[in-house]
């Protein structure tokens, strides 16, 4: 029998970010790349909607009006899930009922006026603007004496929960640290007393020395597929020089995000010609905080979709009640998404 072949033999995959493992499973794709071009049903969106209470100048919840804005615009979310003023307070029964009162902020951030964009379709100097703003977000939001964490995300299309096309992102400042980022912030912490380096700056040289899941790259920022991903087209985003959050970036680094945000979204609507639907969020922390020395930050694209436009891949059987599985290889992903052109396949139209 020959010797082991992450190639083709099933196997774990460790994800060192959080410590939990996926299963792959390549065997299972011993065939030809089976991706198709199958465009998702949906209307052709208008620069304008009268009825998008995003839109410029539309009402929203409660009466109040939006301005006539030009570029980004911010405001706190009319149905907000965290709240700045609810009583503090907990359950605790035998160590068995357990529930802490928790307060916060939510805001929504407006990308465009336009309301036919993403960011795929959004020019590189526009996403610079949604750039400065979530920095000036976070600089707000995290200087709050009661804010532990603020969470920057997208939920791009309905499939993933959102309810407007109208290009815009959420954020939610905690007055805890959440779960996920609480697991990085522990392994990002234990990595570097052990090595006396970062755990992303490391793994990051070790992905530029493979080439194997690149994506894209500019001279800031490194697009790829993460040896560990869990989702068929995840990538992950990591800046080349270890910051701990958006606010240390320099005008070049804040530029260099702008462009690498498009190189992705453009290649994920690339791959089925469609408006490709993704979660994605920013990981980070502020540089008070003790370990924040150790932090890289860093961005999640959780995307759906598996072989076309409506082929979708859940968490089902095995994966909710064992752990994550996927088919095709980190690998695999990496190479189908850098081959698609830079350019977006609506631009000639």
């Amino acid at each position: 029998m020959s010797g082991f072949d992450p190639k083709l033999h099933p196997h774990r995959r460790f994800n060192p970010l959080i410590r939990d493992w996926v299963l792959v499973s390549p065997h299972r794709t011993q065939r030809p790349w089976q991706g198709q071009v199958e465009a998702a049903a949906g209307d052709r969106l208008e620069p304008y909607d009268p009825q998008c209470y995003l839109c410029p100048g539309n009402a929203r919840a409660g009466g109040v009006h939006n301005p006539k804005y030009e570029g980004t615009f911010v405001f706190d979310n009319d149905f907000a899930a965290l709240k700045t003023d609810g009583p503090a307070g907990e359950i605790r029964e035998k160590d068995l009922l357990l529930a802490v009162s928790e307060r916060g902020r939510c805001r929504v951030v407006c990308f465009s006026p336009r309301h036919d964009l993403t960011l795929a379709r959004m020019d590189v100097a526009d996403i610079l603007r949604v750039v400065e703003s979530w920095s000036s977000e976070f600089q707000s939001l995290s200087s709050q004496p009661n804010i532990q964490s603020v969470q920057i995300f997208e939920n791009r299309g309905a499939i993933m929960g959102c309810s407007n096309p109208h290009p815009h992102g959420q954020i939610w400042a905690n007055e805890t640290i959440p779960d996920e980022l609480a697991k990085e912030l522990i392994s990002f912490g234990e990595y570097f007393e052990k090595h006396r380096s970062g755990l992303l700056e490391d793994y990051l040289k070790l992905e530029l020395e493979k080439q194997e899941r690149i994506v894209a790259a500019n001279a800031e920022f490194v697009a790829l597929v993460p040896f560990w991903a869990t989702w068929p087209f995840e990538i992950m985003v990591i800046s080349r020089r270890r910051v701990s959050c958006l606010t240390e970036f320099d005008d070049s680094e804040k530029k260099g995000l702008a462009d690498i945000l498009s190189q992705v979204t453009i290649r994920y609507d690339n791959l089925f010609k469609t408006s490709f639907p993704y979660t994605m969020g920013f990981h980070q922390v502020t540089p008070e905080r003790g370990n924040a020395a150790a932090f890289h930050f860093h961005a999640h694209f959780y995307p759906p979709l598996l072989r076309s436009a409506t082929v979708k891949k859940f968490m089902v059987g095995y994966e909710m009640l064992a752990m994550p599985q996927r088919d095709i290889t980190p690998e695999a992903a990496a190479s189908h998404l850098k081959q698609l052109p830079a350019v977006h396949y609506l631009a000639s139209n």
